[in-house]
């Protein structure tokens, strides 16, 4: 204890870096105190903010608000705060990893579509007011895509020497879509503007296609398994999207819009809009169907040639003569799946992350100024922090320390708690023992543990990151 005492007031210096503004530096812990989050939203500002009383009935979106996650820009529309974009980000990357592992290629197409393309599907008329649509200085027409077929058709359509030895082709993005929304509600559940990844797919026969589709959907399923989303793959309609198959990824909530059809015996689902009303029997096993209400996350369309044709999207065969590519269309309302996770694994006070996607993996919450254990507990979190990061290198700027020492730990745990951080250390009185002991929560099991640094660090060796 001597020891620890006589190198902590060595080095006042280091002290004073750690746990207050100094300058940036490489490898320096974050502190709570810097970041933009506005957070400790009574609900009467809440409701003030969306501007509708009765419009905040989703767990997520008053969740979201209250811990600075999102703002509220305009109707439909949110600013995305530092937290959220961390958690977003790490999604995409999980996004990359799969649709890569199948041979996506990623690619980034204009958001502002020319009225031409759409007039070419007809869709310029299907779309509706859903279409955001605006007309440049010169009269141009144009309309803020929500969705990109024809955009990448006639992409695709305009690479003449395109070979079949470069297909299966399998082209995909993540970027901002523009849905005109009638009623937008629940936060990012339902918005005017949102983040999506939009496959397109170009195959050689129609056989080939359907096992491009498929392998999409195998993509999808593993996407969800590693985020312990527990998702239903449901039969759909096509709607304005067209095709001769669709599926829906669903995530079953009370919140959800869409009524599901499944069946406990086989693996029989479907959305209730693509059964007849009557139909209350599987039409597979006959076995009686039940009903749940779900969340759209994820749709696949096969869509044959009904785009390609238009567009003239040809490939060359084996026998050299033009044919027109089988296509089908792929998309994951990337910034609907935080919103959902939230919705599926919080409390009703607590944000809870599936542990890929939380914004950072470790809280530390050093004592309370002026406590009797702060001089030797302050040390001891400097010195993890710096154990961590040589021991666990996979959570180099995964660590932040909640530096508001005029709070009690108690106040700063409560607010660690509802960020929904999954470990959580804290340097109390036990830090005083020889060996000195953390407390540790676990907040996805909600197991609490007190463990030395070794113990820490080898805890937290175990975190996945992506």
């Amino acid at each position: 204890m001597e020891g620890l005492l006589t190198r902590w007031q060595a080095l006042p210096a280091l002290a004073t870096c750690r746990l207050h503004h100094c300058a940036p530096r490489r490898g320096k812990l974050l502190t709570l105190s810097r970041m933009f989050q506005p957070q400790k939203l009574r609900e009467d500002q809440v409701l003030s903010l969306e501007g509708r009383l009765g419009e905040l009935t989703c767990k997520s979106q008053r969740l979201m608000l209250q811990a600075g996650l999102i703002h509220p820009g305009s109707p439909g529309c949110y600013h995305l705060l530092p937290y959220t974009v961390r958690a977003l980000e790490k999604l995409v990357r999980v996004i990359d990893q799969e649709m890569q592992a199948i041979g996506g290629q990623k690619v980034n197409m204009p958001s502002l579509g020319p009225a031409e393309l759409w007039r070419a599907t007809s869709r310029w008329d299907l779309m509706g007011r859903e279409l955001l649509r605006l007309r440049d200085r010169h009269g141009k027409e144009y309309c803020l895509g929500p969705t990109h077929e024809e955009a990448v058709t006639a992409l695709v359509a305009s690479q003449k020497t395109l070979s079949y030895k470069q297909l299966p082709l399998l082209l995909y993005q993540v970027t901002r879509k523009f849905r005109d929304e009638p009623r937008p509600r629940f936060g990012l559940l339902r918005g005017r503007e949102f983040y999506m990844k939009d496959m397109y797919t170009f195959d050689a026969s129609t056989e080939a296609a359907r096992q491009t589709y498929s392998l999409v959907c195998g993509a999808y399923n593993s996407l969800f398994d590693r985020l312990g989303l527990p998702c239903v793959q449901v039969q759909a309609d096509v709607g304005s999207i067209g095709g001769t198959m669709s599926h829906e990824f669903q995530l079953p909530l009370d919140v959800g819009e869409d009524r599901l059809s499944v069946c406990p015996s086989c693996s029989f689902s479907a959305n209730r809009e693509t059964l007849d009303p009557s139909q209350t029997h599987c039409p597979a096993c006959q076995g009686p169907l039940t009903e749940t209400k779900g969340v759209e996350v994820g749709h696949t369309f096969f869509l044959g040639t009904k785009y390609s044709a238009v567009f003239n999207a040809q490939f060359a065969s084996v026998q050299g003569t033009p044919s027109l590519a089988e296509m089908g269309c792929y998309g994951l309302g990337v910034t609907r799946i935080l919103a959902a996770a939230i919705e599926v694994l919080s409390t009703e006070d607590c944000i809870r992350w599936p542990g890929l996607l939380a914004p950072y993996q470790v809280c530390l919450i050093p004592p309370k100024r002026g406590s009797k254990e702060e001089e030797v507990a302050t040390q001891l979190v400097g010195s993890l922090q710096d154990h961590i990061a040589e021991a666990v290198p996979g959570l180099r700027g995964e660590v932040v320390l909640d530096d508001r020492t005029h709070l009690t730990i108690g106040n700063r745990g409560k607010d660690a708690n509802k960020l929904g951080y999954p470990f959580v250390v804290i340097a109390g009185k036990r830090a005083l023992e020889d060996p000195p002991h953390f407390e540790v929560w676990r907040q996805n099991t909600g197991e609490v543990v007190f463990l030395t640094r070794e113990g820490v660090v080898e805890l937290l060796s175990t975190v996945l990151v992506v």
